[in-house]
């Protein structure tokens, strides 16, 4: 006759593993930036301040600026108490940039911390925190996107290892 399930270790196992929800959140967001860091450090120098091919549009340097000013935002709006200064979108350099995205990175994982062990919100945003990650993460990944198509179109293409890289979430 098969075994009853323990109820209880069930229950305890379901409870152990809720706790580590939060951690692991807090670990695919800074995986995230990680990311961001390693396509930066894998562009071609050349590539940062260039004119898109066609004339139109944001320089990579400006993207990312724009990455970082949108988390400022985000900041502001959740009313966070470190907020980092915005970017300039025409004089930033690469390491600026990684520099302030660190700083952003970090104010929005306090903000993330508090949401994810609190009620799970987060002020100016809905439906909640997990939501706001994954806005966060697919914002940068719009992104992170448009970067490597604009390297390619002017010429200056990231590596092959570059590219796959960036997938390699287990090794950033």
């Amino acid at each position: 006759m098969p075994k009853a399930p323990d109820a209880h270790r069930s229950v305890t196992v379901e409870t152990a593993y809720l706790h580590q929800i939060p951690v692991a959140l807090l670990n695919a967001f800074n995986t995230n930036d990680r990311i961001n860091h390693y396509l930066i450090r894998s562009l071609p120098p050349v590539a940062w301040k260039a004119k898109p091919a066609d004339g139109k549009g944001r320089t990579i340097a400006a993207i990312v600026a724009h990455m970082h000013n949108v988390r400022v935002m985000w900041l502001k709006a959740a009313k966070a108490v470190e907020i980092p200064g915005q970017l300039d979108r025409a004089s930033v350099t690469p390491a600026q940039a990684m520099r302030a995205l660190e700083n952003s990175r970090h104010a929005l994982s306090v903000i993330l911390s508090q949401a994810l062990t609190g009620d799970g919100r987060i002020k100016g945003f809905r439906p909640d925190a997990a939501g706001f990650l994954g806005y966060l993460i697919a914002h940068d990944a719009h992104h992170r996107g448009q970067i490597t198509m604009q390297a390619r179109q002017l010429g200056s293409p990231l590596s092959q290892k570059a590219m796959f890289g960036m997938w390699e979430w287990n090794r950033r």
